[in-house]
């Protein structure tokens, strides 16, 4: 081979297998990042569903009730634990799938978590402790759930 054909061929390497190279990475890092993004929010569901079995195992609270219903006092700190537990995983959902400028797929997960909280906040028993276990919680949250509940879309 010639000189003129290895400069050729390398000229062809540099336009041609650069970019190619350069976009066969972004496309792995995106296709990583989505794969991540599925990971948590996967997680987050299954500790949805684990909330959901210990709701079910202390039916005497009355947990899904939406009207407030009389606890004695260790019924009371039962559903004050489980009331915790499920403001913990709001939060937590919150600071792991919401942002201001999210992709569609991104704002379909987080739609999923923002019924959750909605629904729960229609909950008199809820709604009432609710207060008291925001505080401590990250302030962005706080401040969503207080916007959430402030523009009415908690009384749907």
């Amino acid at each position: 081979m010639s000189l003129a054909t290895w400069e050729l061929l390398s000229y062809v390497v540099t336009v041609v297998g650069l970019p190619l190279a350069i976009f066969v990475f972004l496309f792995e890092q995106r296709k990583e990042r989505e794969n991540e993004e599925e990971e948590v929010y996967q997680l987050l569901s299954d500790n949805y569903q684990d909330f959901l079995k210990v709701a079910l195992e202390n039916p005497d609270l009355r947990l899904f009730s939406e009207e407030s219903t009389q606890l004695n006092e260790e019924q009371r700190e039962r559903q004050l634990i489980i009331f915790a537990m499920l403001t913990s995983l709001f939060e937590r959902a919150y600071l792991l799938l919401f942002d201001e400028t999210m992709s569609l797929k991104q704002a379909r997960r987080w739609n999923s978590w923002e019924d959750y909280i909605q629904e729960w906040c229609k909950k008199a028993n809820y709604l009432a402790d609710l207060p008291k276990l925001l505080k401590g919680e990250d302030p962005s949250f706080v401040l969503y759930v207080e916007d959430l509940m402030a523009s009415g879309q908690s009384v749907n």
